[in-house]
């Protein structure tokens, strides 16, 4: 039998996977690593833990599990989908009552909650944990969102929060919720970060179209950086801007504009439109990759549709901080919408979240960290019920602020000929908001005319009436089904 010195188990060592036991290992925690194939074994053996004692390698599952300290931790980072639920079953006949399995991929949440309950019937405890930061993240602090077994976190913590990125001393990493809460959360959290990329696409657009050249517009983003926009995302797109080819020529332009995708921003989406939460902006910015994927029929589109030539001229400098407003404002809207659709999924699944804390496992570490976030935690701290983010003294006044800049970057963008889908969805959504007395009166009639749906008349709330709109209809009403 094998000693047992592993503290915790990972599985898969692509990059992210390497750089996470690396990070154990610099904490003085003992990681054994196992791969599938057992090449990238020894491979990550005699290179990157080269010399590393807190690193064992395993060569089987069984093997794996012989070299941990009990309960078990087993830490996988593989591809969502079968390829957990594969692992899962090889690793279950090793296991005994009480170990652990953490999945820190991009699973989706309801397959987390379905391996919960499975694995609780055995005896095993299951963590679903969203994991953000990238390659450097992994490695030196990511920010972690673990949820499910909430038995586990006790012998997870001490990990959890070592490895962690922090800020203001505080680690960006605490228990979420029951469940799928974890990797809901972090599907959250890649929906903004969806959000945040097509917002700052669109500003980056604008300052083509109004002729600002790229050493300006990388100026621009290093200043934004310096004030209330300061995050990892504005700092990387300066980065970008700023970035040359061999052949001394800006790269940027030279890149193919037919955006990927991993599917995190659609399931976000998609959740939203289940739970009828009006996540909007984060929507728009999902339909905007698979436009850019559009890249033939747009460039035989380009030479046949008719539009306006984009010809700017107002004064530059003064529609810079017009954009800059623009985009702050459209990202106070994007994080409400996510954490109304946070606010949805909690009622749904009785989850306990705390806004505040998911804030601040947000302020570091993370792809979406940013100063921002401070002020959101702040918010939720101070009001913990707080229907909107809209309604926080803080985004209120500085939304106020930002009115006129916003809705002029829209009225120029539509002028221009320049797409802004987020950035408008945002003004739209935030217009709608704030509009007491929307046109539904009017949806609600025409449901009722054609579908006998019924409405509600304005001071009767919950009763529902139907109306014969031509005479030659009946007074019957339909209530099997909605259109």
């Amino acid at each position: 039998m094998s000693e047992r010195v592993g503290d915790i188990a990972l599985i898969g060592l692509a990059v992210m996977g390497q750089n996470l036991i690396l990070n154990m290992a610099d904490h003085g925690f003992t990681v054994v690593a196992y791969n599938r194939s057992v090449e990238k074994v020894h491979a990550f053996l005699a290179n990157e833990a080269k010399g590393n004692s807190n690193v064992v390698g395993a060569e089987s599952i069984k093997e794996l599990v012989s070299k941990l300290k009990t309960p078990r931790r087993v830490m996988m980072l593989v591809k969502a989908g079968s390829a957990v639920d594969s692992f899962i079953e090889q690793l279950l006949p090793h296991l005994e009552k009480n170990d652990i399995i953490i999945d820190g991929g991009n699973s989706e949440y309801v397959d987390t909650q379905r391996r919960c309950k499975e694995l609780a019937n055995k005896g095993i405890m299951f963590v679903g944990s969203g994991v953000s930061g990238g390659e450097e993240g992994a490695r030196y602090g990511p920010s972690l969102m673990p949820g499910g077994d909430e038995a586990a976190w006790e012998h997870i913590k001490p990990i959890f929060q070592s490895i962690c990125a922090k800020a203001d001393d505080q680690p960006c990493c605490d228990w979420v919720g029951s469940d799928g809460a974890g990797h809901f959360v972090k599907m959250v959290h890649n929906g903004i970060e969806y959000g945040d990329m097509q917002l700052i696409c669109e500003i980056y657009h604008m300052m083509l179209a109004i002729g600002i050249d790229q050493e300006e517009m990388a100026q621009t983003f290093a200043d934004w950086n310096k004030g209330e926009l300061d995050s990892f995302l504005i700092d990387i797109t300066k980065d970008i801007l700023k970035y040359k080819d061999n052949d001394g020529k800006y790269l940027l332009p030279k890149i193919r504009d037919a955006a990927g995708q991993k599917g995190t921003g659609k399931w976000t989406a998609i959740s939203a439109l289940n739970y009828g939460v009006p996540v909007t902006l984060i929507g728009e910015a999902v339909f905007s990759r698979c436009l850019s994927a559009l890249k033939e029929e747009r460039v035989v589109a380009s030479k046949q549709l008719p539009g306006p030539k984009p010809v700017f001229s107002g004064d530059k400098k003064k529609f810079l901080e017009d954009l800059r407003q623009a985009l702050y404002a459209s990202k106070i809207v994007s994080y409400a919408q996510g954490f109304m659709l946070l606010r949805e999924a909690a009622a749904q699944y009785n989850w306990k979240l705390d806004y505040g804390s998911i804030a601040l496992m947000w302020r570091g570490g993370c792809i979406i960290r940013s100063v921002f976030l401070g002020q959101i935690k702040a918010a939720f701290d101070k009001d913990s019920n707080l229907k909107s983010l809209l309604l926080a003294p803080f985004f209120l006044d500085a939304i106020g602020k930002a009115q006129s800049g916003w809705r002029n970057v829209i009225c120029s963008a539509v002028n221009l000929g320049v797409p802004t889908p987020a950035l408008n969805s945002a003004l739209s959504f935030y217009d709608g908001y704030r509009c007491d007395r929307l046109p539904a009166n009017l949806l609600q009639a025409q449901r009722d005319y054609f579908g006998a749906h019924t409405y509600e008349i304005l001071g009767q709330e919950g009763k529902f009436v139907h109306t014969n709109w031509t005479g030659h209809g009946g007074n019957v009403s339909a209530t099997t089904y909605d259109a």
